[in-house]
């Protein structure tokens, strides 16, 4: 039996709920929605990435922010933020370090059509990721993803 689909506030140009409608729907017709990103940083610099599940409907194999999600429709960016941590990473938010929000990106085609707020936080690991959202885990100094970024952009 599939799970049922999740359900996303559809919303304006300027980030205001003025609907909601399912997945598959609000991706198809490009409908503006919401999402959350994580970047963990280690303790001496590194940046954690993910490498998406092939499972995955958007963007699989493909590396990523540490953690990233939808906002579900009557949910908050934090709320979403905290439950996506553990959904994805298997670790509570609340360990956690300097967890912040750093910035906020308006909705494009670069961003898929989402409004997205992008956290930070320290963690040192060990993370236990759900293989169904995650292929791998890594860590990268910041001069690697830039040169990763130079070579296969």
């Amino acid at each position: 039996m599939n799970p049922p689909e999740e359900i996303f506030d559809i919303v304006d140009s300027n980030d205001r709920v003025i609907g909601m409608a399912p997945r598959s729907e609000i991706h198809a017709k490009g409908l503006l929605h919401r999402a959350v990103h994580l970047w963990i940083f280690h303790p001496d610099g590194r940046l954690l990435l993910q490498k998406r599940s092939l499972s995955k409907d958007r963007e699989p194999g493909r590396w990523t922010s540490s953690v990233s999600g939808h906002v579900n429709s009557k949910e908050d960016y934090d709320t979403a933020m905290h439950r996506e941590i553990p959904e994805e990473i298997g670790v509570p938010a609340s360990t956690c370090k300097d967890f912040k929000k750093v910035k906020q990106f308006p909705a494009s085609q670069e961003t898929d059509q989402e409004f997205v707020w992008l956290y930070q936080a320290v963690h040192p690991g060990p993370f236990q990721p759900y293989p169904h959202e995650v292929a791998s885990l890594d860590w990268f100094f910041p001069t690697q993803i830039d040169q990763m970024l130079r070579d296969q952009p």
